[in-house]
């Protein structure tokens, strides 16, 4: 099988998993909002904007490392996991030491048991990430795609029941903590090996220059993506924090989960074929279609039908359709850029990522500290407005490192844009033509003008050639196996 198509189909498998997983999420969205209150969402994300930062040090960036290498033995993997586990455990207990600075931080004095709680998902998450990149390093993805699923959704019934039964703020630890612990089983089931005794000797060199560049980039980019909850939980309190935080979940996190695995894709594709820039070219074009025309679309809509979605899966008592309908363009903008992620890790540019990642978090620091004066919907626009900006920014950065020309996602992207604003002009007309209406009534309507709009916008022939070009993606992956070689793990 080519590697062009062998990619495709991983896509979709991955996709599809990320599909239940995105079902899953909303899922937990709309039960646990109407069991739980603002405030109880509002401590947890108090800890997570904290504590998940030493998340960039318990991996090191040695996932994506072992995934882009071009050679990695059994030894070197054994190590590697080796590393992450001993991380993860460390910072477990900087955690625990860390936890009454986090109460006195917010002021909240529940937060220290919360903390020391919570440290227990560094452990499991350093003893699965080298388990996680080896799926990905062989493509193993429909393995890759089970772990991933079963793992939210068990962790949904257990935190469901003890929401249901008066646990508050505990049912949202529980499900952190029993998400992990499951997926780790799985993931270490399906890789099929367990490490044995950390070797000396070994060439480590290499991954762990890799994995420190790219950390710190992490490190920069995690800082700036949650200015925003130690802003608002500092700044505004834990019930107006619990309120941002559900429309975050509501539309960031699916958006995360569903971009994430177009890397997990992309990454051993691109690693393969960086040396021929025509390839690439062709790779990462086609990949800002496929990014555009489905996920740009998608929030195209929930921009334009934001209040009724937000009435919909979050209940009465949540009032964040603004909130909501900005962050859905700030994703937009982000979904835009993202391909020149792939880009930088492919060909092992961490330092340069790095230096336009500190560039572009002073950009969304400085738009967040002046949006927080105006409440939660000031913050949102103003990581909209930073994300509105970074983006070309973004492309013409890593073209002058690399040979990728520029010109042709930058007109791309317009095209996406203009597909993405024509549907959410056409939500947002139907959700104020059906005020009033319930809910599950106006969503679909929304849907349904949304969709005649893309439809009518396929008489343009640029864009009805990118959608044909990604049907034909689609159908390439989703067609029948050719016989052929296999690509081997390399």
């Amino acid at each position: 099988m080519s590697l062009g198509r062998s990619a495709a189909r991983g896509g979709m498998v991955v996709l599809g998993g990320q599909g239940v997983r995105i079902v899953v999420q909303v899922a937990s969205v709309a039960v646990l909002s109407r069991l739980l209150s603002p405030r109880d969402y509002g401590l947890v994300a108090m800890v997570l904007a904290v504590i998940a930062v030493a998340e960039i040090f318990r991996d090191l960036g040695l996932s994506t490392a072992a995934v882009q290498a071009k050679v990695l033995t059994r030894e070197q993997q054994t190590n590697l996991w080796w590393l992450n586990t001993a991380l993860g455990a460390g910072l477990a207990l900087v955690a625990v030491a860390a936890a009454p600075l986090v109460a006195a931080l917010y002021d909240e004095p529940a937060l220290t048991t919360l903390t020391v709680a919570m440290s227990g998902m560094f452990v499991l998450n350093g003893m699965g990430a080298q388990y996680r990149a080896d799926l990905t390093r062989r493509m193993l993805f429909t393995r890759l795609a089970a772990a991933t699923t079963l793992a939210p959704l068990v962790a949904l019934g257990i935190a469901a029941y003890a929401a249901a039964h008066g646990a508050g703020y505990w049912a949202l630890v529980v499900q952190q903590l029993v998400q992990g612990v499951v997926a780790l089983v799985a993931i270490g089931l399906f890789a099929g090996w367990l490490p044995g005794r950390p070797r000396r000797g070994v060439e480590m060199g290499e991954f762990l220059r890799f994995g420190w560049s790219l950390a710190g980039t992490q490190l920069i980019n995690y800082a700036a993506s949650n200015i925003d909850s130690l802003l608002i939980g500092t700044r505004l309190g834990a019930h107006q924090l619990g309120s941002y935080n559900r429309a975050w979940q509501l539309l960031m996190n699916p958006l995360v989960q569903l971009r994430g695995p177009t890397t997990t894709v992309a990454l051993p594709v691109l690693s393969r074929i960086r040396d021929n820039p025509a390839l690439t070219q062709r790779f990462v074009q086609r990949g800002q279609v496929a990014l555009g025309y489905s996920l740009g679309a998608g929030l195209g809509l929930l921009a334009g039908a934001a209040a009724p979605v937000c009435a919909l899966f979050l209940g009465p008592g949540w009032d964040v359709a603004g909130v909501f309908a900005l962050l859905a363009c700030a994703g937009l903008f982000q979904t835009l850029a993202y391909v020149g992620y792939w880009v930088y890790l492919a060909h092992g540019l961490t330092t340069e990522l790095r230096h336009y990642t500190l560039v572009a978090s002073a950009l969304k620091v400085v738009c967040v500290l002046v949006g927080v004066r105006y409440g939660i919907t000031g913050v949102a626009f103003g990581y909209a407005t930073a994300h509105l900006l970074e983006w070309p920014l973004s492309l013409w950065w890593i073209s002058r490192r690399t040979q990728l020309r520029v010109g042709p996602l930058y007109l791309g992207a317009a095209r996406i844009l203009l597909v993405a604003g024509a549907v959410a002009a056409a939500a947002y007309a139907t959700a104020q033509a059906l005020h009033g209406q319930h809910p599950g009534v106006t969503v679909p309507v929304c849907v349904v003008a949304g969709a005649a709009a893309y439809a009518l916008l396929l008489l343009v022939p640029p864009i009805r050639h990118d959608v044909m070009s990604l049907v034909v993606t689609v159908r390439g992956a989703i067609g029948p196996r050719l016989p052929g070689r296999v690509v081997s793990r390399g």
